[in-house]
């Protein structure tokens, strides 16, 4: 978030030493006892703030009570319930092993994300009203680094329900935000709190110190954001290295100062120069302040003329004595205020000031978000203040600033895990060259947060106001609990059985960055990925008939080599059951072999559901479909009297649409019967696709309707997300995938009867725990299964949910692996949308090594203009294929990007007679 108070008229805030020597920071105040609270309410005050173990001073329990009134205070004004004690019992939990999401500052400053935090991560988010309320104790393993324990916080729940616990033994932390400060008090505590820790943190002092510094700031968004900033002449003491380096920006002047004394020649040439200056444009005013860490809420701000020229240079004169090293005078242009009518004044009475305030998070790739723009309007001849204006809304656009960031050592940062999650910035609506232009005047921490959160406490108490407007706090706890995720799994040893081919590829560079340590079972033993695991275990893991002895003896292997694993899971349809037996042998969690088995023979899948009639309504068998399993030629002629033609006829264990079929009457069946069990008999005769496991086929009815994928994450029995995400017409007879789009355009009742459906059809099979694909058919009778594939969806859409949501399906297989819960936002919401096409040898071979080729699709890929996926190695037609590679467009739209994609298709010669591209996208209007 980037934020910052405006300037304010001198009468209204007098320069005195006195007002030099305050600070105000995130807490409220500084040292001292808390300011006088104007709550009114009725809740307890017989709560227990003392946290076991931990003895607080008279000052600090005065804080202490001072914002849980505070905080109870916010929910009575929001119409949420009172805070409930029940620290009387602790809460145990499994320590370690829980999403822990704390908060240690004002309550008022982070009630839309702790309210954001109870929503999406139940129970999980956690407010410390004290310092004292947590520990740091030393990490094994990790030198000069400490993990931080939770003892007592307000606990956050769905519909605002709060509790006050203790937790034994403490929760560890998995991320840490906290308010901030260097001076005395307890945002001193929260800053020693924050540095050199395991666990992520979203804000540090170090971070703090330099964002919240204008002059670095200013010269940051002018350089390398491109945003407006007012015009400034800084007189710095020994500035800081980053200020020393880089080009100078548009209106920004940097006097370096050898000494703080002696300078009235220096300053009154360089004042006298800006004032003349065209830099200042049509400002009649200036600004004089100070700049740097110290200065943050404790100063007072004096406007001038630009005429008062020896007044101007007195004051700054005056300020450069109390200056440290790495501090600033700053001589500011006032942005004039636009021209806005103030309603039912005459002319030429008050006119109307804009204070613009946005709200900026960091997002999954490391990439700004614009979450919430707010704006406050008042009187020209009034100061527009943080918390003394009511804020609205406001529609803006607003270049990220996190760049500064990447070239900074763990050090200056505050720690290794430490990074600025969000940040605010405060704008002043302007004309400039007879144009509206809002002029970036100051980044900040947790005003503009607390800005937007007041304005969504507007709509919360306008009942009837739509429930959907977006909280400003969405993306960063969607921020917060990804980091989670990556700091609970790092380290975690899994064993990984099958590694797949080169669509697989993002598996192992994933593993790196989440610091996952993988073991290997894999059947080549050349295979690229041998050199990229911690351990490779050359096993023939091909002969599914011999499942539950390779279990067995895989299981030896494992302890052989002493290996201690967190998990074992597999993301290849072909070793899903072998996976499952190896999970019961080595005691590790998983679901049932089983419920691999059931999910894996798809009529076994279908016949097992068309049994399961409830409770509860509605019961599974409601979207089974009738079918035959197929082992001879006796079995097809049986088939086609008991279900009705025309059907589908396909691999029992197949994979990739290979060999299905749409067939029209019984001379069709018995002939493609009698071509798959002629064409692929075995392994050889087209890998990975299942014929491990046999040739066996079925025959199943074909159902009318669109076809859609379903990609959940099932922990426990509990469904924590589902992607929808909508396939285009098929090319029949033939079954392959043609084109997609995500997130769906259904509406939401219908995508809500997919991803219904699709869970009870996975727990009807036994899937309680892990990551599933299920394809489905929308019909006018409802979803219709078409079957279940019990690893996370394959082609592009493991890359397609994380680009859009944020969410990688292959980190949370990973946790579930490792018996934790996927730490995931309960609604994650789509960033945009995605359409794409695959690409095929047989029809786009002459396109695929010319207009097309590899190289010239990821060219585009690297520059942003598609997203390109490769789903297999080889370019060679033949008639059992799977596809080639996803191409596919983003816009901010369905239609945008939809159009998108044709375009490209019809430029690269994807697009043609025999592959009508615009026909596969006609689901997607």
């Amino acid at each position: 978030m980037l934020s910052l108070d405006p300037l304010g008229p001198a009468w209204d805030c007098p320069l005195a030493s006195k007002d030099l020597e305050e600070e105000e920071g995130p807490w409220g105040g500084g040292a001292g006892l808390p300011p006088p609270g104007c709550f009114s309410g009725s809740w307890r005050h017989d709560v227990g703030l003392d946290c076991k173990g931990s003895l607080e001073e008279a000052e600090a329990r005065a804080w202490t009570v001072y914002h849980y009134s505070l905080l109870q205070s916010c929910l009575q004004q929001a119409g949420l319930p009172e805070t409930q004690d029940r620290s009387q019992v602790p809460r145990t939990g499994c320590p370690g092993a829980e999403v822990t999401l704390c908060i240690l500052g004002s309550p008022s400053t982070f009630l839309s994300v702790l309210l954001e935090g109870g929503v999406q991560s139940p129970g999980n988010m956690l407010l410390c009203l004290s310092p004292a309320w947590l520990m740091k104790v030393p990490a094994p393993g990790q030198p000069g680094e400490s993990a931080l324990l939770v003892s007592k916080a307000v606990s956050f729940y769905p519909g605002g329900l709060t509790f006050l616990d203790d937790f034994v033994p403490p929760r560890r932390a998995t991320y840490f935000l906290a308010g901030l400060g260097l001076g005395p008090g307890r945002g001193r505590e929260a800053a020693e709190l924050a540095r050199d820790l395991t666990c992520p943190t979203g804000a540090s002092a170090e971070l703090a110190r330099l964002l919240e510094d204008r002059l670095l700031t200013r010269r940051l968004l002018a350089q390398q954001g491109g945003v407006a900033v007012p015009a400034t002449l800084a007189f710095t003491y020994k500035p800081p290295a980053l200020l020393r380096v880089g080009d100078a920006s548009p209106g920004l002047r940097l006097v370096e100062l050898s000494g703080k004394e002696g300078q009235e020649t220096l300053v009154k040439e360089e004042v006298e120069a800006f004032l003349h200056s065209e830099a200042l444009g049509d400002a009649l005013q200036v600004a004089v302040k100070l700049s740097g860490w110290r200065w943050r809420g404790r100063q007072a701000l004096r406007l001038y003329s630009r005429k008062e020229l020896g007044t101007v240079v007195d004051m700054v004169l005056a300020l450069l004595e109390k200056l440290e090293e790495e501090e600033s005078v700053l001589v500011e242009a006032v942005c004039p205020p636009a021209r806005l009518p103030f309603p039912g004044s005459p002319p030429p009475g008050p006119e109307l000031a804009v204070r613009i305030c946005a709200v900026v998070c960091r997002t999954q790739g490391d990439r700004p978000l614009l979450s919430k723009v707010v704006c406050s309007v008042g009187r020209e001849d009034r100061p527009l203040r943080h918390r003394s204006s009511l804020p609205q809304t406001l529609e803006a656009a607003l270049a990220a600033v996190l760049a500064l960031e990447a070239g900074l050592s763990a050090e200056q940062r505050g720690g290794r895990r430490a990074r600025t999650d969000f940040l605010g910035v405060d704008f002043a609506l302007t004309v400039a060259d007879r144009a509206l232009t809002p002029v970036a005047l100051e980044l900040n921490g947790g005003l503009c947060l607390e800005a937007c959160g007041a304005l969504e406490g507007l709509w919360a108490a306008q009942r009837s106001q739509p429930a959907a407007r977006e909280a400003a706090a969405a993306p960063l706890v969607e921020t917060m609990l990804r980091r989670s995720a990556h700091c609970l799994m790092e380290g975690k040893q899994l064993l990984l059985i099958g590694a797949g081919g080169v669509s697989k590829k993002f598996v192992w560079e994933a593993a790196r960055d989440y610091g996952l340590k993988l073991h290997l079972v894999e059947s080549d033993p050349n295979h690229f990925a041998s050199q990229l695991v911690q351990t490779f275990i050359h096993f023939d893991v091909t002969e599914h008939r011999r499942d539950e002895e390779n279990a067995r003896l895989l299981a030896e292997l494992v302890r052989a080599r002493g290996l201690q694993l967190d998990g074992c899971f597999s993301y290849w349809d072909d070793c899903l059951v072998l996976t499952a037996l190896l999970c019961q042998e080595l005691g590790l969690p998983c679901s049932p072999p089983a419920a691999m088995r059931l999910a894996k023979q798809k009529s076994c899948t279908q016949l097992h559901l068309l049994r399961c009639h409830g409770p509860p309504w509605p019961a599974p068998s409601l979207h089974a479909v009738p079918c035959c399993p197929l082992e001879s030629e006796a079995d097809v002629e049986r088939a086609v009297r008991q279900v009705p033609l025309p059907g589908v006829m396909k691999l029992e264990f197949g994979a990739g649409a290979v060999g299905v079929r749409l067939v029209e009457d019984a001379p069709q069946c018995h002939e493609h019967f009698s071509r798959i069990t002629r064409d692929l008999q075995g392994e050889a005769d087209h890998p990975g696709i299942g014929l491990g496991w046999g040739n066996a086929m079925l025959l199943m009815e074909f159902i009318e309707g669109t076809e859609h994928d379903v990609d959940l994450v099932v922990y426990g029995g509990r469904l924590l997300a589902a992607f929808v995400s909508d396939n285009g017409p098929t090319r029949l007879p033939g079954f392959t995938e043609t084109a997609a789009c995500m997130p769906t355009g259904l509406a939401p009742e219908q995508e809500a009867q997919l991803v219904q459906a699709a869970f009870r059809c996975c727990l009807g099979c036994g899937l309680l725990d892990g990551v599933f694909n299920v394809e489905l058919k929308l019909t006018r009778a409802g979803p219709k299964l078409i079957e279940i594939n019990p690893r996370m969806g394959g082609f592009y859409l493991r890359d397609w949910i994380l680009e859009l949501y944020g969410v990688d399906l292959l980190l949370a297989a990973a946790m579930v692996a490792c018996g934790l819960r996927p730490a995931l936002p309960s609604h994650p919401r789509a960033r945009g949308h995605l359409v794409g096409v695959m690409c095929l040898a047989s029809q786009h071979l002459q396109a695929l090594s010319s207009t097309a080729s590899r190289e010239t699709l990821q060219a585009l890929h690297d520059q942003g203009l598609l997203r390109f996926n490769l789903l297999e190695e080889v370019l060679v037609p033949g008639e059992y294929e799977e596809p080639y590679c996803s191409v596919a467009c983003a816009g901010p739209s369905l239609a945008e990007a939809r159009l998108r994609l044709l375009g490209l298709c019809q430029g690269l010669g994807i697009d043609g007679p025999h592959y009508p591209v615009a026909h596969f996208l006609s689901h997607f209007k």
